[in-house]
């Protein structure tokens, strides 16, 4: 569950597309009354103007598959809260997360009950927002995003129905991206450890002297392109969208090319396992066995190579991932959010606010069965992520994921199966030199824009 939730977002949108009549914010008639996503709401949830209201009353307040895991922190959390405002009620709601839990949020949206605060994906806060059922943290909490790593709260906003872009949920908490490396494979290889490669292309001109001194023994990657997409084009610099978000682009871009050849060459040479070009075997499992000199970039694999394999985590080196032209590391984060439609708002945006303050993202990123790292910069500089113990790879992968969240953005590209298939199946035939990789790329390129034309 952990590792699912922290490397993954929701794909299923469709239906989040909300369309019904009088989705948005207004002010509401002659009467008073305002709306909030078709929903009669308080009118001072919506409009211009700071929130304000006294911190009282009962809320709801909705995680994603968190309470079997974590019910000692969050009943704390909730304790503490109601103890600094007497009379209050918190209401905790823990959804299983499962296929349809989109569509029921959206449902809970449409029918005017969606919970007071609740824990969102970035696909879900898009949609939410777009339609109205999010508080315009701009407005009603102006000095919201002062706890926050500035670079990652510029990062995360998204379109209201004006098309305009706003705050409307706090950043929460997201995993990290490292290089992960077999210290005694790379010697063997020639490589030196301590200068691990600073670019995506760097990497594979270093895996293919991998492949030139392992005779097979051992690879440097698993081939499958699923592995290494958006995440490779992203960091260096490809414009995978268009500036509106409506169509493909990747295609367009020579460095695209240039990293398909790369994948190709590496293949051909044998630093890929060949049945690994289509397979979906986990890359961790592969290193756990010593066979594989590069590894995942989850830092929560670490822990997984630590309690299944220690001899190798004892060889394990870690750095930091390769910025290339992106210059820093993204990613998407879990947010929270305060619906517009709340009965009781200003409580429900008081425990959004206490919920996410650096004193208990700390306080939950320290729980040793969770790998996690906080939004806040007061949490980030926190000895717990800046002190590095001896040479244990973990500890170290904390350090660097820390320092690097402090400059992180949200703006980590997702794309749905649907596209990730196309793509790769374009790539795989490149990589088998059935086709050239400028044709692969068009080919995949007009494919992903057929699917966005279709709405996947």
């Amino acid at each position: 569950m952990r590792a699912r939730r922290l490397t993954r977002t929701f794909t299923c949108i469709a239906a989040l597309s909300l369309a019904a009549a009088g989705c948005g914010l207004s002010g509401g008639s002659d009467s008073g009354d305002a709306t909030a996503g078709g929903c009669k709401v308080d009118k001072g949830n919506v409009g211009s103007g700071k929130l304000t209201g006294d911190v009282k009353g009962d809320i709801t307040f909705q995680t994603t598959n968190l309470k079997k895991d974590f019910g000692g922190y969050f009943n704390g959390v909730i304790a503490a809260f109601e103890k600094a405002h007497p009379g209050t009620k918190v209401k905790w709601i823990d959804d299983p997360g499962d296929a349809t839990f989109t569509q029921r949020l959206v449902a809970d949206a449409q029918g005017c009950t969606l919970p007071d605060v609740v824990n969102i994906n970035v696909n879900t806060a898009i949609a939410l927002t777009k339609n109205g059922y999010l508080l315009d943290l701009d407005k009603k909490a102006p000095d919201a995003g002062k706890p926050f790593v500035p670079a990652l709260w510029k990062s995360s906003m998204y379109a209201d129905a004006s098309g305009t872009k706003v705050h409307s949920v706090l950043p929460w908490y997201s995993g990290g991206i490292v290089q992960t490396f077999n210290t005694d494979l790379m010697k063997e290889a020639g490589l030196d450890p301590a200068k691990p490669p600073t670019t995506v292309l760097g990497l594979f001109a270093d895996a293919e002297k991998v492949a030139k001194a392992s005779d097979g023994k051992y690879f440097a990657l698993l081939a499958n392109p699923q592995l290494r997409i958006p995440a490779d084009w992203q960091q260096m610099g490809i414009k995978i969208f268009s500036a509106d978000g409506k169509k493909f682009t990747f295609a367009d871009d020579p460095k695209t090319v240039q990293w398909v050849e790369a994948m190709t060459k590496l293949y051909k040479a044998g630093g890929m396992p060949r049945d690994s070009l289509s397979s979906t075997q986990d890359p961790a499992n592969v290193f756990g066995q010593g066979k594989l000199v590069y590894g995942p970039t989850n830092p929560n694999f670490l822990r997984f190579i630590q309690q299944n394999n220690p001899s190798v985590y004892k060889k394990t080196g870690v750095a930091r991932f390769m910025l290339d032209d992106l210059g820093h590391t993204v990613g998407a984060p879990q947010y929270i959010g305060t619906a517009a439609t709340s009965k009781n708002a200003p409580t429900a945006l008081a425990f959004a606010q206490f919920l996410t303050n650096a004193q208990n993202q700390l306080e939950w990123a320290k729980d040793p069965n969770v790998v996690i790292f906080p939004s806040t910069t007061a949490s980030l500089d926190d000895p717990f992520f800046q002190s590095v113990e001896g040479s244990d790879p973990f500890a170290e992968a904390r350090k660097i994921v820390a320092s690097d969240r402090k400059t992180a953005t949200a703006d980590e590209v997702a794309l749905t199966p649907g596209e990730l298939n196309a793509f790769s199946a374009q790539i795989q035939l490149a990589m088998q030199g059935k086709k050239s990789a400028e044709d692969a790329l068009k080919e995949a390129q007009s494919k992903g824009n057929e699917l966005i034309e279709q709405g996947s």
